[in-house]
């Protein structure tokens, strides 16, 4: 299993609602801002970017990049999101 990081500009409210209940179908993600998440997934990020994109309006974009060695952030949304950062990242 990989950590990704999805980064996403959406247009409408539909697709933003959308894309999040997709994303958390990963069953393991860790929202890092409003339009920044991190999941954890088997799959290539082609094959994330193919699921993701339902989801999507033609002038809404997507980006997934595989998670580096280092990262370091401030003000998460809280405690458990820090860990899972922490275990993940």
């Amino acid at each position: 299993m990989t950590c990704y990081i999805v980064s996403f500009q959406v247009n409408s409210k539909e697709s933003l609602t959308e894309l999040r209940e997709l994303l958390k179908s990963y069953g393991s993600y860790c929202p890092i801002n409003d339009t920044l998440w991190a999941i954890i997934s088997d799959k290539t990020a082609a094959d994330i970017v193919s699921h993701l994109r339902t989801a999507l309006q033609a002038n809404d974009r997507l980006f997934v990049i595989r998670s580096g060695t280092q990262a370091s952030w401030l003000n998460t949304y809280g405690e458990e999101n820090t860990t899972w950062l922490k275990k993940h990242l």
